[in-house]
């Protein structure tokens, strides 16, 4: 029996729902009509991290309770902060491991796992405009690429078989390039990703350029070169060929978007190498400016330099806010940025004028050799600072034991201290802040509509005392020289000449060392190149001496990444591994060591340490959350920040902690509650408005990275990564009866009966 056809128009029917049922079924978004993600590191391109829901509110945010917990299964340091996108959210787990969850469950939906090198803090999403094509972007190893967010797997049509090889256009050999991804994800603007940089802060690490590339494609869209190259402006206040050797001015914290204007604005950091500038002379644009560019060229639009030549590592390192303040019953849109060094600064967001007056003080000027600090700063004269900036006896720790407390006494009495004083070799500055802020990155937040902004800062000093940097053969024994030039005399003079600078068609060698590994510089001279003759006879001694006087480090065993090669798989439905496959350099040049031929340059440098051993060198309070009225330029309200194990067990919970807001984070809502962590695994709400502690909860790991929150089919969730352990002056908390694994803690409220 031959069955009846069914009617053209009812088929058409029956496939579309087919059709419909399969796309459910293999895409995991699902639209909520009452959903609000986060969908960027602070929130959005702004960087406010403000959130507009109404549930939880001043009445009932103390009702907050553990919703569920993704465990991380792992001991990883982990400062990643989730993004959630519709019905999904997207964390770090598993041993680098990449992983979407059901926003309202936990359960896991992906994992791609091993992305060892992923960006630490965070990555970005975009959609298209009709929703199918939605992506994550991230950087991993140098690398850009991109990840299909329904289904987990790269996208391998993104740049160069999936990647973009991001050490190019730097302007220096790209396969001498070992630093270059920023810890944080960039910000993405329209069809655009726009990225900072962290190139390290040595003497010529690579320059920290902002770059926008096409998300579709990978493809460089604008470079923004924060070291000018001739003709560009800002060239002039650097010496001649700078850019050939000067890094840093990267932005390595948080990027800020006017989405109506096209706007970004850059928090710059410091040029190297940071707290010795001989080769550098100059204000130093853009060096520790905060800059305006059109989001859509790269082009300057206005800058403002909160550090002229910088010599105390004070970059800008928080994201500007984007604020909107009433000034003489006018309406102003703003942005203010909050520094290292402990000054507010604002500024018209169209123009860069000053809100605030700000005044060029004079300040001491450098006496090292060779270097000339700038004579005056700039200082707002009418909106407080929020740290102090001279460390004296009196400020010293209560809780240390006498032996300590005199033995800081002298080291006081012995240095100097206050805001830009330059470093010297001859004695220690004591600089407050220091390297470490002050305000960081994740430590600024705002009301945008209402002109306030909050931050979270700590007053953590520097200790620092500049030594001239030696060269590989100053650090050799006797021996070691006399075996070095044994071979020079036997075997490198005939053809390079006395001095060893060249003859002919052979090159100058003085500093060779530094241009290759141990092993390669061994077999070079055991095999020989081009005209030059192998020497197999010098033994393996008189050969590292050799090594090590042509400059050369026999304690860097090569130049090759340092990467986990093993890929173990984690349990769940992983569905990739690794990211787009790398090709490997062929061959790498070692990172750049001295300045380029024909530079003037000075004839020593001099390096310090960050100077950090003693966070706890001064008294409490240590670490604060400020509310900053920027509609009249005054600090509304300022609370202890954070949980001392030593203080706390003496009954003063006033003290907040030491080190107490470095990588923590805020949220602020339209109800007007504040969030943020603490150090010590403390989790606070505060009422926005007045400062009053609302809720506090302790977390039973630390949390070092940046809340989020998001609502969901009428419910609003709190997501805090507590993942890290306790350093020794807090509280184990891990070790708490009931305590929760290592995870993403999830609160909301409890569902009504």
């Amino acid at each position: 029996m031959i069955p009846k056809r069914l009617p053209v128009k009812i088929t058409c029917v029956i496939i579309a729902l087919l059709s419909l049922f399969t796309f459910a079924a293999i895409n995991p978004f699902t639209k909520s009509p009452g959903k609000s993600g986060w969908n960027q590191y602070g929130g959005g391109p702004d960087q406010s991290k403000y959130f507009e829901a109404s549930q939880i509110n001043k009445e009932n945010v103390n009702q907050l309770k553990v919703a569920w917990v993704y465990p991380t299964v792992d001991s990883s340091f982990n400062f990643f902060s989730p993004i959630v996108v519709d019905t999904i959210m997207y964390v770090m787990a598993k041993n680098s491991s990449l992983v979407a969850v059901n926003a309202e469950t936990g359960k896991e939906i992906w994992i791609h796992a091993n992305l060892q090198g992923l960006t630490r803090r965070g990555i970005n999403y975009w959609e298209s405009k009709d929703g199918k094509d939605r992506r994550l972007l991230f950087t991993l190893n140098n690398t850009l690429q991109a990840i299909d967010a329904s289904t987990g797997k790269s996208i391998m049509t993104f740049g160069t078989n999936g990647y973009v090889d991001m050490r190019k256009g730097l302007g220096r050999d790209v396969t001498s390039i070992r630093r270059m991804q920023s810890m944080m994800p960039g910000v993405v603007f329209e069809d655009l990703i726009i990225l900072g940089s962290a190139p390290g802060e040595g003497f010529f690490s690579a320059p920290g350029y902002i770059r926008a590339y096409n998300v579709i494609t990978g493809k460089l869209a604008w470079t923004f070169h924060t070291i000018p190259r001739p003709g560009e402006y800002g060239y002039n206040t650097w010496p001649k060929n700078a850019y050939k050797y000067v890094g840093g001015v990267n932005v390595w914290s948080e990027m800020s978007v006017d989405e109506k204007r096209g706007m970004v604005f850059l928090p710059l950091g410091s040029p190297t190498y940071d707290f010795y500038g001989a080769d550098r002379l100059g204000s130093n644009l853009f060096g520790n400016c905060l800059v305006a560019l059109n989001a859509r060229t790269g082009k300057r639009i206005w800058h403002f330099q909160t550090v002229h030549h910088d010599l105390w590592d004070y970059d800008l390192a928080s994201a500007p806010q984007l604020i909107t303040v009433n000034r003489e019953g006018k309406q102003v849109d703003a942005v203010a940025v909050a520094t290292k060094h402990g000054f507010m600064f604002v500024f018209d967001r169209l123009t860069g004028k000053p809100i605030f007056p700000i005044a060029e003080k004079p300040f001491p000027v450098s006496k090292m050799p060779g270097e000339k600090s700038w004579p005056t700063q700039p200082v707002p004269t009418v909106v407080p600072q929020f740290t102090r900036h001279e460390v004296t006896k009196e400020m010293l720790n209560p809780y240390f034991s006498d032996e300590e407390k005199e033995k800081w006494l002298k080291r006081i009495a012995a240095a100097k201290s206050g805001l830009f004083v330059p470093p010297s070799d001859k004695y220690e500055t004591i600089m407050l802040p220091g390297a470490l802020g002050g305000v960081n990155f994740g430590n600024t937040a705002s009301a945008p509509a209402k002109g306030m902004m909050y931050i979270l800062t700590q007053e953590y000093p520097s200790v620092y005392k500049l030594e001239r940097v030696k060269t590989a053969r100053e650090l050799m024994s006797k021996d070691e020289i006399q075996r070095a030039k044994s071979v020079i005399t036997t075997s490198c003079r005939a053809c390079h000449g006395e001095n060893l600078t060249g003859r002919g068609i052979s090159p100058n060698i003085v500093n060779s060392g530094q241009r290759m590994s141990l092993e390669e510089f061994k077999t070079l001279l055991a095999v020989g190149r081009g005209q030059m003759p192998g020497f197999p006879h010098i033994d393996d001694q008189r050969l590292v001496a050799l090594h090590r006087y042509l400059g050369g480090s026999p304690a860097r065993p090569g130049f090759g990444p340092r990467r986990n090669t093993t890929a173990k798989m984690p349990e769940g439905p992983v569905v990739a591994s690794g990211g787009a496959p790398v090709k490997p350099d062929e061959k790498q040049k070692p990172p750049m060591s001295d300045y380029p031929a024909g530079v003037p340059h000075p004839v020593n440098r001099y390096t310090t340490d960050y100077g950090t051993a003693w966070p706890n060198l001064l008294g409490p309070p240590w670490a604060w959350v400020i509310a900053y009225d920027l509609n009249n330029g005054t600090i509304k309200w300022k609370q202890p920040l954070g949980e001392d194990s030593v203080a706390s067990s003496k009954g003063d919970k006033t003290t907040g902690a030491v080190n107490g807001s470095q990588r923590k984070g805020i949220i602020v809502t339209s109800t007007g509650i504040l969030f943020c962590t603490g150090k010590g695994g403390k989790l606070y709400a505060y009422d926005s408005d007045n400062g009053q502690l609302l809720w506090e909860s302790t977390l039973s790991h630390e949390s070092n990275a940046q809340p989020m929150m998001y609502e969901l089919n009428g419910k609003q969730y709190l997501v805090i990564n507590a993942t890290n352990n306790f350093t020794k002056d807090s509280y184990d908390h891990s070790k708490d009866p009931g305590a929760l694994p290592r995870g993403y803690v999830v609160y909301a409220l409890p569902d009504r009966k």
